[in-house]
């Protein structure tokens, strides 16, 4: 994990038996149903929104880094790998406690994250990579925000860096994963380790789910080329006209159901034929309320081996959040609490010492709504 040499040490969340609960939670729930996708602005900005599924409790916090911070990776043998030292400050959460960013962005305006990638991910063996040159797969997202601006900065580096096979120690694996960018221009990026190389793709669809791989869901939008976001005409039979029953006929057919195919073609949708938005919180607003239709609560996603084991962990959308590349703002909102919360990364001084660091407190309870006496 990614080690920051400066200031206190992160505090680990996860022990023992739960170490033991997640690595079965992540084994029978391996559809982990994470989507992205960037929205465009009327202005020339953008704005990215995720959400976050997971079964085992990822404790996030919030992040803030620095500039000219001095961090680390670490390499299979549990010693230090990569090391560099902060470009950029950048804003997000973790995860487990560690220090990496799981999703976030950085005071440029590039932003992404780590999504799930199960059945397909292939890190280079540690023994034949660079050690210098090697990253655990949960730092690759901290070392492109920290050290890029651009999409097009992170593409030219990639044939220097190799993402190895490393396990997480709280998982007790190496978590399969794929990364998704974005810089405040709208361009956008997929990067996918597979059989040991970053395989890279430009993505003008700016939509990212889970497995397959990025290919395979490009193909995959051949069988929906008829799909608008206008109604669709009447059908004509033999001078009969069969006119469409409501509205949002131009998108009968999309599909519904919370698997990563059909994920990526739903968000492809929504982008698609949403109304552009000035940058800002108007913006902001939109990306969340498309982001609410792939919210997954607890039991909606369920595997037979969880089932027959009901203390085992059910996958729900932990947490949801909205990047402003533009305004570089970075929002969140949690299961337990889905008031949408902000944070401003210009207002930290980015040349600090040390790494702020906020936790995500839970609030069930809904707030009062109070009215003005007459």
């Amino acid at each position: 994990m990614t080690q920051l040499t400066q200031g206190k040490s992160w505090r680990k969340l996860v022990r023992g038996g739960l170490a033991m609960i997640a690595a079965t939670a992540i084994a029978t729930q391996s559809a982990l149903a994470c989507t992205s996708f960037l929205l465009r602005t009327t202005d020339n900005g953008a704005v990215y929104g995720r959400t976050m599924e997971f079964a085992m409790p990822l404790k996030s916090s919030f992040i803030v880094v620095p500039r000219h911070y001095a961090l680390n990776s670490i390499g299979a043998d549990g010693k230090p790998a990569m090391t560099w030292q902060s470009k950029y400050a950048a804003v997000g959460l973790n995860a487990l406690g560690v220090s990496a960013l799981v999703d976030g962005m950085n005071e440029k305006g590039l932003a992404g994250g780590i999504l799930y990638f199960p059945d397909y991910a292939g890190y280079a063996d540690p023994a034949k990579a660079d050690r210098a040159k090697s990253l655990a797969p949960w730092d690759f997202l901290t070392w492109a925000l920290t050290n890029f601006a651009t999409v097009d900065e992170v593409k030219a580096a990639l044939a220097d860096i190799s993402v190895i096979n490393v396990v997480q120690p709280e998982m007790g694996f190496a978590p399969p994963v794929h990364y998704t960018l974005h810089d405040a221009s709208g361009k956008s990026l997929v990067i996918e380790p597979v059989d040991g190389v970053l395989k890279v793709y430009d993505n003008p669809l700016g939509v990212m789910t889970n497995s397959p791989s990025f290919d395979w869901h490009l193909t995959n939008l051949r069988n929906y080329v008829k799909l608008s976001g206008h109604n669709a005409p009447p059908l004509v039979v033999e001078g009969q006209e069969f006119a469409p029953l409501g509205q949002g006929s131009g998108l009968l057919g999309i599909p519904g159901d919370p698997t990563p195919p059909s994920r990526f073609i739903r968000a492809l949708g929504y982008t698609l034929s949403a109304e552009r938005k000035p940058s800002g919180i108007e913006s902001v607003r939109l990306a969340e309320h498309i982001l609410n239709n792939f919210d997954i609560p607890k039991g909606w996603i369920r595997d037979q081996q969880a089932q027959d084991a009901p203390k085992t962990p059910l996958e729900y959308t932990q947490w949801s959040t909205v990047a402003d590349l533009s305004n570089k703002k970075f929002y969140v909102k949690t299961y337990e609490d889905p008031v949408l919360r902000s944070i401003d990364l210009m207002s930290f001084d980015l040349d600090a010492k040390a790494v702020a660091k906020a936790t995500l407190e839970a609030g069930m309870t809904a707030p009062a709504l109070s009215f003005a006496k007459p």
